[in-house]
Order: structure tokens, then sequence, then C-alpha cells
């Protein structure tokens, strides 16, 4: 058991965090991540009703008694859905941990705060992290550019990223982009973070519900295999380098808009990919620390293993320091 900031506010054993993905969040695989004693969220982005996702959350509960969140996205979305009811949904099903992304929570700060749900913050910007901060919620979770999924636009790694958040902050910090092991992990505790968040890493579990041909090229993919989409709607993507994503570059080059990129932008276009292993359909959001990833382990196995290799690494430099 790693004890910090972030395990005794959220009451879970080590301080990680499973990245929310959509689509590939479910309630088996959100149950692994908390059962071995990390935190997931189900994305409410992804049920099309309040009641789904109640219904979600209970089956995650009928899987593990560990905590689990919901991640409500208050990303612009071509299908979106009111905040307001999903987060209304959770605080009836008794949810304790709440997570928002994209835009700021503060239209939904005081209902959050009113229903006593432990507010974590996701954030690509240290301005954005220092409003929130200001809005009192309880974590912040920071992610660099080599992160996959949504970075900013401003282009700063991790290792900058962090340390400027937490000299500027008074809330804990969770820690992502390009974090998937144990060092880093270390790393990321020396820097002042309280945990770290990883969601390129966690898809090459098996309990990943992940295409077993997706999980191999995360496997064999260089840390260059990634590239930046979507920059030109201001709402940047960091994805697997397919021809896919190639296309949209290209599109995007030449001015292309937004109802000419939405159907090569959408959800439903890169399920292909994560469900049925089509790896050139779609948009497959992975980050940078897919060329550390070398197998394929159990959620339990990789954890276990992250926790391991940071006690070695933690003894390895007391023995430098003494």
């Amino acid at each position: 058991m790693l004890k910090t900031t972030m395990t005794d506010l959220l009451g879970i054993r080590y301080p990680l965090q499973c990245g929310t993905m959509q689509g590939l969040s479910r309630p088996e695989f959100v149950a692994a991540v908390a059962e071995a004693g990390g935190l997931a969220c189900l994305p409410a982005a992804t049920f099309e009703t309040p009641e789904n996702l109640r219904a979600a959350i209970e089956q995650t509960r009928g899987l593990t008694d560990q905590p689990f969140g919901v991640n409500v996205s208050l990303f612009p979305a071509l299908t979106p859905r009111p905040p307001e009811e999903m987060i209304q949904a959770a605080v009836d099903s008794g949810t304790a941990i709440l997570e928002t992304a994209g835009r700021s929570p503060e239209p939904y700060r005081e209902m959050i705060r009113a229903a006593g749900l432990i507010h974590i913050h996701k954030c690509a910007r240290l301005r954005d992290a220092v409003k929130v901060d200001r809005m009192g919620v309880d974590l912040i979770s920071v992610v660099g550019t080599e992160c996959g999924g949504h970075p900013s636009l401003e282009g700063v790694t991790s290792l900058v990223l962090i340390p400027r958040v937490l000299e500027s902050v008074k809330a804990p910090v969770i820690a992502g982009g390009g974090f998937g092991s144990g060092r880093a992990l270390l790393a990321a505790l020396a820097l002042g973070a309280a945990g770290v968040n990883m969601g390129t890493r966690f898809m090459a579990t098996r309990e990943c519900p992940v295409h077993e041909s997706t999980k191999q090229r995360l496997v064999d993919a260089p840390e260059t295999d990634s590239v930046l989409v979507m920059q030109s709607l201001k709402n940047p993507c960091r994805a697997m380098r397919t021809s896919w994503t190639e296309t949209i570059l290209e599109m995007e080059a030449r001015g292309a808009g937004l109802e000419e990129l939405r159907p090569y932008i959408s959800g439903e276009a890169g399920r292909s990919g994560w469900i049925q292993g089509d790896i050139e359909r779609g948009i497959l959001p992975a980050g940078q620390i897919m060329g550390l990833i070398h197998d394929i382990p159990s959620v339990s196995e990789l954890i276990a293993g992250m926790v391991q290799e940071a006690v070695q690494a933690k003894n390895s430099l007391d023995s430098i320091f003494s």
C-alpha cells in the first residue's frame, strides 16, 4: 500500500488512476481496476440516458466493493448530453467520486459540492488548474502533451507542466501524460504529485475490452507512432499514427472544416478499431507511452508490478543519497 493524499481522499490502496476511456471503461474493466487497488471511472458520455448510467453503476457495484467513480465530460460533443442530468444520476446512485474533464466545471460546482461528492477535475493547462483550485475541487488531474486523448494546444510536457501546477495550486495533483511504469510513478511522487493517471498503459491489459490486435499494436509501436489530430478545431487529440489519422492531418492542412471532418473524427468511426481490431479506421487515442509498453499483463499484475518497481527504484535512490 502506498499512502498519499490521493489514496486517503479516494479510499484506494495505490495512487494510480486509470484514465477514463470513452467506450472502453465498462463496468467489468472499471471493477478490475478497483479490485486491484486503483481508481477508474465510468464515462457518462457513453450512456444514452441517466437510467443507463445508473444501471452501469449498479452493475459495477455488483462486481466490486472498492471505490470507483463517474466521469462527466464537459468537452464539446457531437451528441451532447446535459451534464446536470448525468451528475444527478451519479448522486442518485450513491456515487462518492465524480471526475469532470474539459471545459470549466464552474456551472456545476455548487451542485457537486452540495451533493458531497469528491470532485476530481482533469485539465491540461496551468491556468485551468489554477481556476478550478479556486473553486475548491478536491483533486486536480493534469496531463502533459505526451498523453493520449486530449492534451492542450500549448504543447507543454508533463515534466514542466506538473511542477508548474504544483507550485501554483493548493489541491493535491494527479499527474498524467507519459506515465506507465513504477519508475515514472516514483518520479511523479518525487515531483510532489499525489499520484498518476494512466490511460494508454491500461489499454494494454487483459481486462481492457480492446481487440487483441490493437493491444499488440500498442506493444509494437514506437514512441514516435502517435500524432496530434483536430488541432485545427482547437480540440487536439493524440492518437495512433494510421492511414486514417494521416488522412485527417491532410484534410486539416488544406483547411477542411468540422462538417467535412465529422465522419472521420466521430467516436463511431473509431469503434471498429477498438473492438474489431481494424486500426486503420477511426481515431484511436494513444499517448507516447506506447514506446514503453512491452507486454499485456492483467490489471492486477500491472499495478502490483508498478508498485514493486517504484519501491525498487526508491531503494536504489536511497543507496545513492546515503
